[in-house]
């Protein structure tokens, strides 16, 4: 089980917990929303639950609790910029339906 990010995100990533001046990494969840029943939660850590669970990518930990990781299992946070708009994107190989604005999947 493992959930990585692109080396575009780690770096990302990097750079906002620097420019915040605090942070151990990023939290990677998922909650009950929108059409398709589920939407990515995405925040920064400076404290990790008894439940969570560590990955190391690029030297940026990503932290997932124990109940979203069965959704997340081999997803791959990537950082991308197209045209003057930047975002994470989620390459999420356990969706089989995504709602068609993007919000949120199904699985």
């Amino acid at each position: 089980m493992a959930v990585t990010l692109t080396q575009a995100a780690a770096n990302h990533v990097s750079q906002f917990l620097q420019n915040r001046g605090s942070g151990i990494g990023v939290r990677l969840g998922v909650k009950t929303s929108g059409c398709s029943g589920m939407a990515y939660v995405l925040e920064f850590v400076d404290e990790v639950a008894g439940d969570d669970i560590l990955f190391d990518s690029f030297g940026v930990k990503v932290i997932v609790d124990e109940k979203s990781l069965a959704y997340l299992d081999g997803t791959e946070l990537d950082f991308v910029k197209e045209g003057l708009n930047e975002g994470f994107a989620f390459n999420n190989p356990n969706i089989k339906d995504e709602c068609g604005c993007g919000e949120s999947f199904n699985i």
